[in-house]
């Protein structure tokens, strides 16, 4: 509890960094035209989020596009980890804040410029941030290219949550650490629970186009249903004779 007092009166002085960054971005915000703050505010607020799961299903799309099931299935199952790990996160997040119980800094700070009404709980650490950063973890570890995409579009979701007043410099952070930790620590207990349920629905008939499509050879002609023979899936065979 004292730590939480000493971080509290830092938070009311003048000489803690996380309160300076905070002014020095937010204060953008005051000298921006009225467009611009609308678009931030949107984009802070769901469009990186929505961003996010358009890049998840993207990486999907790829992932099923492999030679054999059992590659797609264990890429299919590292890309599904990502909004999983998201979703982790956020209900670990639940007693930490609980726990610090940080008010939004433009409760005990004046002069901010608050773009969202209406943000009455507590601000450590950022729900968006976490969300953002756990899915973006979860990607890099499924597809780098498409993981290096999600962290710029984690990044930039924490700037807007300083940028819009309702969260500490420190918030995010702290959104980023825990996102990371939670989508890499439990990373390979994820995959070896998803990766076998993937399996089966790559087996499963029509709804097996959701873990395993693989690209027909150049030229070649695609016959509906037909699959490699170890995979297990049904085999088209040859009834002319």
């Amino acid at each position: 509890m004292a730590g939480l007092e000493a971080l509290a009166a830092l938070e009311t002085s003048g000489s803690n960094p996380d309160v300076t960054l905070l002014y020095d971005i937010n204060g953008l915000a005051e000298g921006a035209p009225g467009w611009f703050d609308r678009t931030m505010e949107f984009v802070g607020e769901y469009g990186i989020l929505l961003g996010l799961v358009l890049v998840v299903l993207w990486c999907w799309w790829g992932a099923r596009k492999r030679e054999t099931l059992d590659d797609a299935a264990s890429s299919v199952a590292a890309v599904v980890w990502a909004p999983l790990a998201a979703a982790v996160a956020v209900l670990v997040n639940v007693p930490i804040r609980g726990f610090v119980e940080r008010p939004r800094p433009f409760k005990d700070h004046d002069g901010l410029t608050v773009l969202v009404d209406g943000k009455n709980d507590f601000s450590f650490v950022s729900d968006h941030a976490t969300l953002a950063m756990a899915i973006a973890a979860g990607l890099f570890v499924a597809n780098r290219k498409f993981g290096f995409v999600a962290i710029g579009l984690a990044a930039l979701e924490g700037f807007c949550r300083v940028f819009m007043g309702v969260h500490y410099p420190t918030d995010v952070v702290g959104g980023f650490a825990l996102g990371t930790a939670v989508a890499l620590l439990l990373s390979p207990l994820a995959s070896a629970l998803i990766t076998p349920v993937a399996r089966v629905v790559g087996r499963a008939g029509r709804v097996s186009r959701l873990v395993w499509a693989p690209e027909p050879p150049a030229g070649a002609l695609e016959i509906p249903g037909a699959r490699d023979a170890s995979s297990g899936a049904p085999e088209e065979r040859d009834l002319a004779a």
